[in-house]
């Protein structure tokens, strides 16, 4: 199955820790189909003067189930030491969010498909539309090129010139 990882972070090296996540999955899955460029924006949803964040997306081939592929990227934010504090948004040093999943639609208590929120948040949908415009959002019923073309979330959202891949 075709899945389309987030990766992001706002504190430390996040360059650092998010090419130690494209590396450590590429480890256990091989070499990824795509890789965005890296966006930065400011914080979205948090107070001003929190740092702003790195997002990239990436998508491999893997024959995991959706809970596996989860449950390794939990495992990845731990290493990289994220702290999950309460409920709401906070500042982090990995971020990695399944995405979709070949047009999958999943709810259980750990992960909902396609990402809830993906919708909302241009910075998740312009490095997804640069590896996969056409990716069929399940929920939506429009593919993510169409998505991003009438978000309303006005956060800037710039590409830098690192690379990952």
């Amino acid at each position: 199955m075709r899945v389309h990882i987030g990766l992001g972070g706002n504190l430390g090296e996040r360059e650092g820790f998010l090419r130690g996540a494209l590396e450590a999955l590429t480890a256990d899955w091989g070499a990824p189909v795509a890789v965005s460029g890296v966006y930065e924006t400011e914080a979205w949803g948090m107070p001003e003067g929190t740092p702003a964040f790195l997002n990239a997306v990436a998508v491999w081939e893997v024959e995991a189930t959706p809970l596996a592929v989860w449950e390794r990227l939990v495992a990845l934010e731990e290493a990289a030491g994220r702290v999950r504090a309460g409920d709401g948004y906070a500042s982090r040093t990995l971020d990695c969010d399944v995405l979709a999943i070949d047009g999958l639609a999943l709810r259980t208590p750990e992960l909902t498909l396609p990402h809830p929120r993906l919708a909302q948040r241009r910075f998740v949908l312009e490095p997804l539309a640069e590896v996969a415009p056409d990716l069929w959002i399940a929920g939506e019923d429009r593919t993510v090129g169409a998505i991003l073309a009438t978000c309303n979330d006005a956060t800037p959202v710039r590409r830098t010139p690192v690379t990952l891949a």
